[in-house]
């Protein structure tokens, strides 16, 4: 994965602010809050609907933690079956895999599997914090049209380059931050 621009990149990983809670399905059971697996496993373990009987199926929702992590959660449209893996790669990855697997998964479609997956498996440029109209303007700096000589460079139309680059660039803002990528 290619990162460009000034932005610094955060480093946000699971702590003990991420909150989530188990919604049960059974509507005569009261779902509870988790920080963790452990948290999810005992409290998964001891919940009871008003008969007594246990509560097996649970709608996870993402509570409080970072923005990233949020928009993670829900392009991998995390649920009860993987919840553990989840919180276990949330330690795991950077930056950079989380949000090239947003943008993988959750713009462009493709599968992911907890088990087998990984975010290097797809390949996707990103730029961060840049427009397709920054991109325009880089390309050309870059040399990436040609060699353009100055006397030519104040009559090219960066807009409309900006807007041919749409053509296989996309812009996403994730965690507040806009990124523009191409997915081969």
């Amino acid at each position: 994965m290619e990162t460009t621009g000034d932005k610094t990149q955060r480093q946000t990983t699971f702590t003990s602010d991420a909150r989530f809670y188990a919604q049960p399905y059974d509507i005569c059971a009261q779902g509870f809050f988790f920080v963790g697996k452990e948290d999810y496993k005992a409290k998964f373990g001891q919940c009871r609907n008003s008969y007594g009987e246990p509560v097996e199926e649970f709608e996870i929702q993402f509570i409080d933690g970072s923005d990233l992590d949020y928009d993670l959660f829900n392009a991998l449209d995390i649920s009860q079956a993987t919840i553990l893996d989840f919180i276990d790669k949330l330690d795991e990855w950077e930056e950079q895999d989380k949000i090239k697997l947003i943008i993988a998964v959750g713009e462009v479609g493709y599968a992911f599997d907890f088990k087998t997956g990984s975010p290097d498996d797809y390949e996707i440029d990103i730029y961060a914090d840049m427009t397709l109209s920054d991109l325009a303007y880089m390309f050309v700096d870059e040399g990436l049209f040609g060699d353009i000589s100055d006397n030519i460079l104040m009559y090219l139309d960066y807009d409309l380059i900006a807007r041919d680059l749409g053509y296989d660039y996309t812009e996403i803002t994730i965690a507040g931050v806009t990124y523009t990528f191409r997915a081969a």
